[in-house]
């Protein structure tokens, strides 16, 4: 029997489901080496992504994955739409990539939803048990392992950290995505701590365009406001829209990726997300050298970075203590 005609007996059809792929295109991944889905959040033109990225692939390279070589990378990037996320999950998947990489929960639910052996590795899903995305931190099960980075209780420091900084904020606009489930946590743990801080939160679900700079201004148009950015984060468009406003209205704001404090934020605190994605890179190497995703456990920072921009407090005319920046891991002068 030839070999095409084989795997279409096995597979059943000329259109095999996912978990069928990989056996599709085994003789020529061998040939040419293996292959690597990788999915990101935001628009191509990002540099937030493009950063992850390549942490991701100046991993795989110190650790004898070289492109062109032995390795193929197709990346693809969604513009934080989950229309794009799905239609990016099948056209990877259709690939026959060797594993999976991607970026926020709801990317690893769509993936999930398409294949149950290409071993998937996520980055930045908060919490993975709450999500759904796994069942257990130490034994995740099935073909699905990651890097997480954040879980719900650091939303409450962020509120705290504003506050330290800026005093005088009473009100907080926290702006999320109302697409995504995975930010509710966040949000009721930024409650609880506004509520002990005597501070007014006031839920933004507006993400992007004229509805996000809308409400930002009507909120900047009021006194002793500050933002919180809950994530995951908009793009790189509406990033700079958010980081704009808030500096013409005054408003003090807290991200959770020292990238952000760089492009204008007054504050970040949470991981090392570029170190993150080296993490990341390492599992990759180690399933595609034969480890199962099941038996790796999830990994998580132990380490948070507190990133305060001062150039962005005396444009709002902000003085941070100097009780915060001693306590800062870094300051952006």
């Amino acid at each position: 029997m030839k070999r095409r005609e084989f795997i279409a007996g096995v597979c059943g059809a000329a259109a095999a489901p996912a978990s069928c792929w990989p056996l599709v295109a085994r003789a020529q991944q061998d040939r040419r080496g293996r292959r690597l889905g990788v999915m990101m959040p935001s628009v191509e033109t990002d540099p937030v992504p493009q950063a992850y990225a390549a942490a991701l692939r100046q991993r795989l390279q110190e650790l004898g994955w070289i492109e062109g070589r032995n390795l193929r990378v197709d990346l693809r990037f969604d513009a934080g739409d989950l229309a794009r996320v799905r239609r990016n999950a099948e056209e990877l998947l259709g690939l026959a990539p060797d594993v999976m990489v991607v970026t926020t929960a709801a990317a690893t639910h769509a993936v999930q939803e398409l294949t149950q052996t290409i071993p998937i590795v996520f980055v930045q899903v908060g919490d993975p048990v709450a999500s759904r995305v796994v069942g257990s931190i130490a034994r995740p099960g099935g073909n699905t392992t990651g890097i997480t980075n954040l879980f719900a209780s650091i939303a409450g420091k962020w509120l705290e950290l504003l506050k330290e900084a800026a005093p005088h904020v009473t009100r907080v606009a926290l702006i999320f995505n109302p697409e995504f489930r995975v930010t509710e946590p966040y949000l009721t743990e930024i409650e609880a701590a506004a509520a002990a801080l005597a501070i007014k939160a006031i839920r933004t679900p507006v993400w992007s365009g004229p509805p996000l700079e809308r409400a930002i201004d009507a909120f900047g148009a009021d006194a002793n406001g500050g933002l919180i950015m809950v994530p995951p984060p908009p793009s790189d468009a509406d990033r700079g829209l958010i980081l704009r406003l808030a500096k013409l209205h005054g408003l003090p704001a807290i991200f959770s990726s020292r990238l952000y404090a760089i492009e204008g934020a007054l504050i970040s605190y949470g991981p090392d997300s570029l170190d993150l994605y080296r993490s990341a890179a390492s599992y990759v190497d180690r399933i595609l050298r034969g480890a199962r995703p099941s038996e790796l456990p999830v990994q998580f920072p132990t380490k948070f970075d507190l990133v305060i921009n001062l150039k962005t407090a005396k444009a709002i005319g902000l003085v941070i203590p100097p009780t915060l920046r001693a306590r800062a891991d870094e300051v952006i002068e």
